[in-house]
């Protein structure tokens, strides 16, 4: 990448769960699951530019801040519009209509030449990554809990974003950087928001049908169900349908959620006895105490397959038809006269014999 080209920040990898450890629940006819495996999620927005087109200065002042790094489009974005783009160095940056899908929703800019401080003065070196992490965490995150009004979810689907000028904007004297919203994929990628944050459930969760590509038996982005995955979304669960007061316990959350997410998986599949035949096992998240308090009332009921405590088998194709698991057709158990068995749970006493 050239130097007049936008320089993408590289993002600081920080783990978390989708929720408190995720505890995937074995129900009846299925073997108990394990933890979800932590997920890698990854923050900062690369600095954007259009370096062929920053004014040039003329008469000796200096370089002066081009209020437009990334077109009109970037040097007039305040708090609350929405921005989305196509291209990788983000040349093509506009604003649209936040009911529009839209890759940032701007929280508030900062202009760092007003610190007194010679690290962002004229001639000043562009920061390194870890700077602008430092950036992020010291006037984004800040910053997005004041325009949701203490209400963002630090665990839920968006994430603290920070645009930064580039290298050829901050050669050309700009310091504005823009504080906002995003939706980060596992792998980094920008998901699109459609709709203001404030205005909608914080919760992580997936459309009822997506698949989660798998990488190293460990889940990554959505993907097409034709491609490898490592489990199906079969529903999403309101919790506040059956807790409209205050925050249940994990306790009854899965009370409550073993039947709604066996009804939804029973829907999505066609039958009761599909989740069994296809070996497959049905596994649900829990909200905690600082999801509740901001909002968040959403699980996602999905459908996998373990290999070990910490990742998935990979499936190909939908759970609802023709599926392969690690390359294999499953074969459901079948009794000597042909009855179809569950799979016993750990430690439960030996199936009786027909006739037993």
């Amino acid at each position: 990448m050239s130097e007049d080209q936008p320089q993408p920040t590289p993002q600081p990898e920080r783990r978390r769960h989708l929720s408190a450890p995720v505890t995937r629940r074995a129900l009846a006819l299925v073997a108990i699951g394990a933890v979800l495996a932590a997920i890698a999620t990854i923050f900062i927005s690369g600095g954007f530019d259009r370096g062929e087109k920053l004014p040039t200065q003329t008469g000796g002042v200096g370089p002066q801040p081009t209020g437009a790094v990334a077109g009109e489009a970037f040097g007039s974005a305040t708090t609350g519009d929405c921005l989305t783009w196509s291209k990788p160095d983000a040349s093509d940056l506009e604003q649209v209509d936040c009911a529009q899908p839209h890759l940032f929703e701007v929280a508030t800019d900062v202009d760092l030449s007003l610190y007194p401080d010679t690290e962002f003065g004229p001639g000043s070196k562009f920061p390194g990554v870890l700077r602008f992490s430092e950036l992020r965490d010291e006037h984004c995150a800040p910053a997005v809990n004041t325009y949701l009004v203490g209400r963002f979810d630090p665990k839920g689907k968006f994430s603290v974003g920070l645009i930064n000028p580039g290298e050829a904007g901050w050669a050309a004297g700009e310091r504005t950087i823009r504080c906002g919203l995003q939706f980060s994929g596992v792998t980094g990628s920008l998901l699109p928001i459609q709709g203001r944050v404030a205005e909608q459930d914080q919760s992580k969760v997936w459309d009822v049908g997506t698949c989660i590509g798998i990488n190293q038996n460990v889940p990554t982005d959505p993907v097409d169900c034709a491609q490898p995955h490592a489990f199906e979304v079969v529903g999403v669960i309101d919790l506040a349908s059956r807790f409209p007061g205050g925050m249940p316990s994990v306790q009854d959350q899965d009370k409550f959620l073993e039947g709604a997410c066996t009804e939804a998986s029973n829907a999505y599949l066609g039958s009761p006895d599909a989740l069994r035949d296809k070996t497959l096992t049905l596994f649900w998240d829990n909200l905690d105490l600082d999801s509740w308090l901001v909002g968040s009332r959403k699980i996602n009921c999905s459908v996998g397959k373990e290999v070990d405590s910490n990742g998935f088998a990979t499936l190909v194709g939908s759970a609802k038809g023709d599926i392969l698991i690690n390359g294999q057709a499953p074969a459901p158990p079948v009794a000597p006269e042909g009855r179809s068995l569950p799979t016993p749970l750990p430690g439960a006493a030996p199936i009786p014999a027909p006739g037993g």
